[in-house]
């Protein structure tokens, strides 16, 4: 009886939450702002830089994912620590870190500060800062699958002629896609609910920089019309992302 009522507890604890924020979107005084300027432009900013850091992320943390799961190299182990890292990063540290990085006194930001690129309170900096905090999501999914699969598969290629390059888009990409997808949406939703580290690195500029998370801070003591119902939007997006794994994960164990 105890342990179910500290289950009740628990369970409603999670839960609440989250029904006072949809109760409080609809309570809320006034038209819903959905034609809202800084909303519309925060949510194009949003799904356009997830988009793109997405995609960089499935071109680039694919090969890294590969390359960590079937290549023995020297200190492996510690570039696949280093490459996870983010996944439990404090934002703000990873906003610092990619300021000492890009900035315009940054490792790479003070070459190319000198060559009049600037990146950092850019929407490449947005770009960037998604993908650094996003994409070890995918390349841990990534990687985890490629090591799942037998051997025998490649082997067998190879046997039929099959080069490295074959065997990859052929034979591993395939047996993995669901995985795949399933590590993108995920960091894709990461992506989405980004704040600590863009607004330290690209700072909170409308129609700029200002994404979604940002303009709930930004809305919070000035529009809370505004603040709630873009929360809600993020709920929402997170949902859809969240019922999407867990259908890949559930197709993956029926076969």
């Amino acid at each position: 009886m105890l342990a179910a009522l500290i289950a009740l507890l628990m369970a409603l604890f999670l839960i609440l939450p989250l029904l006072a924020l949809v109760w409080r979107a609809f309570m809320l005084d006034g038209d819903l702002p959905l034609a809202d300027q800084a909303l519309f432009q925060a949510l194009s900013l949003s799904l356009g830089t997830t988009a793109l850091a997405v995609l960089l992320t499935l071109l680039l943390g694919t090969p890294l994912a590969y390359f960590l799961a079937r290549y023995n190299f020297p200190l492996r182990r510690l570039v696949s620590l280093f490459v996870e890292l983010p996944i439990v990063m404090p934002p703000v540290v990873a906003g610092l870190a990619l300021l000492a990085a890009f900035g315009r006194r940054g490792l790479l930001g003070a070459p190319l500060a000198e060559l009049n690129v600037t990146i950092t309170f850019t929407t490449t900096a947005v770009v960037l800062a998604q993908l650094f905090v996003s994409a070890p999501f995918y390349i841990r999914a990534a990687q985890s699958r490629f090591q799942e699969l037998p051997r025998v598969y490649e082997d067998a290629a190879a046997v039929d002629g099959a080069d490295r390059w074959q065997v990859f888009w052929f034979v591993m990409l395939p047996q993995s896609r669901r995985a795949l997808l399933a590590g993108l949406i995920l960091s894709w939703a990461r992506a989405l609910g980004e704040f600590g580290a863009t607004i330290l690195f690209a700072g909170n500029l409308t129609g700029r920089t200002q994404t979604m998370p940002l303009l709930v801070y930004g809305a919070l003591e000035q529009d809370l019309r505004t603040t709630f119902v873009t929360a809600l939007i993020l709920l929402a997006l997170a949902l859809v992302a969240f019922i999407l794994t867990r259908w890949l994960a559930g197709l993956d164990r029926i076969t």
